[in-house]
């Protein structure tokens, strides 16, 4: 997917640069006289060394003439500097830019495999939602068995440049969207890969990447690249403001996330891996077209009807719970057919939600059309309970969950779990859980994405002694005491980064403690970056003996 040629005309003209250079301090060290590096055309950089496939014949065209282009720009360059050039003309030798359809063509008959061949691209970013059937369609045929839907378009090009590297020492990097190396996408494309035998060389961690086309929309991408067992050193390139410039680290080995550590991927589970810990589900999911939603300027109305406000519940997604923002719903599970008849308001809400349902192309919400008065999908503990928010900023040292009464909704924006000693509390408040948590999730854009299966099932707790376990719930009824002392400001102000309230901070701080000796137990782990690399290993370790 060479498109105008971009990529390539950059290569030609940099390994052009490089070349001349050479032939300058050549010059220097014999006199002035000037030194070819190639007896016949004087140059080892040629046109015919570089190779596109592009499925549009326009910018194929375009990428042809733009590789002319920068070869008559560097000629003249060279001439100017060293007082020779090669003749082009006629022109005879050029780039191969191969008409086709990258995913469906055998890259080998552009070029040939070998431990020389090097393929740079910036492939397109389509998510499941945006794929085309034809792209679908080309995407199964390039994974065969190992398709897996949640995989970006951009995939394919990793399942090709793998199987044209084969047994050589080939090199290939990519741009590609940050989802590759998050959450659900990781185990499905890295997992054959690894097992291949392709290791990642270097690696860009996510970056901002503000395009030159019209609108200038700007990207969260990175850039691996990889080989056949990673014969060279890596390099990870991290950044501590995406919109700003990289910080090279040399390390032993960089894992799938693009951190260092060892070359394996948390594959998702449908039962937490740690025995020590109870499953989290989903908040309840109305599918009611709001009708049961009752928003701020609706709350005055409804509590002045007697029957209705039997029935009137605060109600939270993932915004109310980290901002304290007020909203209400409609919870009629246990609705008296008295309060229906009484109450104008709950019939023209419940036949509101039964046209919703109704209308629906789904069969399974056409049928709930039966129950209008509750929920979708009810999952509302009896008892206090945990919430946990679905996404919250990048920005936060703490995963921001919180304790809540049974009289308080949540919605499907969060998961929920019973805690009835705060343990889960506890774990999930943790700075390791936090880190596991950035390594492994999903994200939208740059904000945390927490799931289910891919962050909590997977967070490698190990069995917890009877010790440890009181511990931790005693660090977690710290953080709650300190919380108490700031009635008036929500999750999201008491995490705030830079206004963390000091007490809280050092309640947090002994939490840490514990949860860091209950999981690594001699081991020291100062800083996230050291707790991720032994969470991997824990992860190792305890998938093993599962397995």
């Amino acid at each position: 997917a060479c498109g105008c040629g971009n990529f390539l005309v950059v290569a030609y003209r940099e390994l052009r640069e490089l070349e001349l250079q050479i032939m300058e301090r050549l010059q220097d060290l014999t006199g002035g006289q000037t030194v070819l590096l190639d007896s016949g055309a004087g140059l080892r950089v040629s046109l015919s060394q570089f190779h596109g496939i592009e499925i549009e014949e326009w910018p194929a065209k375009i990428a042809e003439t733009a590789l002319f282009i920068a070869d008559h720009q560097a000629n003249r360059r060279m001439m100017e500097t060293v007082g020779i050039a090669p003749d082009r003309l006629p022109l005879k030798t050029g780039a191969k830019i191969v008409r086709d359809n990258a995913l469906g063509i055998d890259w080998s008959w552009v070029l040939q495999p070998s431990d020389n061949a090097i393929i740079v691209g910036n492939p397109p970013f389509i998510g499941l939602s945006l794929r085309s059937v034809e792209q679908t369609n080309d995407l199964k045929n390039v994974w065969g068995k190992d398709y897996h839907g949640s995989l970006d378009f951009v995939s394919g090009w990793y399942k090709k440049a793998a199987d044209f590297i084969g047994s050589t020492q080939a090199r290939a990097a990519f741009v590609s969207t940050s989802s590759i190396c998050q959450g659900e996408q990781v185990a499905p494309l890295w997992g054959p890969l690894l097992n291949s035998g392709i290791r990642i060389d270097f690696a860009h961690q996510t970056f901002a990447w503000t395009s030159e086309a019209t609108g200038k929309a700007a990207v969260h991408v990175v850039i691996v690249g990889f080989s056949r067992m990673g014969k060279t050193k890596p390099v990870l390139y991290c950044y501590e403001d995406i919109k700003g410039d990289p910080i090279s680290m040399p390390v032993k080995s960089i894992s799938p996330y693009l951190l260092e550590g060892p070359p394996l991927v948390v594959e998702p589970r449908s039962k937490p891996l740690s025995s020590s810990i109870t499953e989290v589900r989903y908040g309840n999911k109305p599918t009611d077209g709001g009708h049961l939603i009752i928003e701020v300027e609706d709350h005055a109305e409804f509590m002045a009807d007697e029957s209705a406000a039997k029935y009137v519940r605060p109600f939270v997604g993932a915004r109310e719970l980290l901002h304290d923002t007020p909203r209400w719903c409609l919870w009629l599970v246990d609705l008296d057919p008295a309060d229906y008849k009484a109450s104008k308001l709950l019939q023209d809400r419940i036949e509101g939600v039964r046209r919703f349902r109704s209308e629906s192309k789904a069969a399974s919400t056409r049928d709930a059309a039966a129950t209008a008065r509750i929920f979708r999908q009810v999952a509302q503990p009896e008892n206090d309970y945990l919430c946990i928010p679905q996404h919250v900023s990048e920005r936060r040292t703490v995963f921001p969950a919180k304790r809540l009464s049974s009289a308080v909704i949540a919605s499907n924006a969060n998961f929920i779990a019973d805690d009835p000693d705060g343990l889960l509390f506890s774990v999930i408040s943790s700075s390791a859980f936090l880190a596991w948590q950035a390594a492994v999730g999903g994200k939208i854009k740059s904000d945390l994405r927490f799931s289910k299966q891919g962050v909590w099932n997977t967070f490698p707790l190990p069995l917890l002694s009877e010790m440890h376990r009181t511990q931790l719930i005693a660090a977690g009824q710290e953080i709650q005491v300190a919380r108490a002392k700031y009635p008036n400001r929500s999750l999201a102000e008491l995490y705030e980064p830079n206004a963390m309230p000091l007490d809280l901070i050092k309640a947090h701080s002994v939490l840490d403690r514990v949860m860091d000796a209950a999981l690594f137990g001699r081991k020291k782990a100062s800083d996230n970056i050291t707790r991720l690399g032994l969470l991997f290993e824990l992860y190792e370790s305890m998938t093993t003996k599962k397995g």
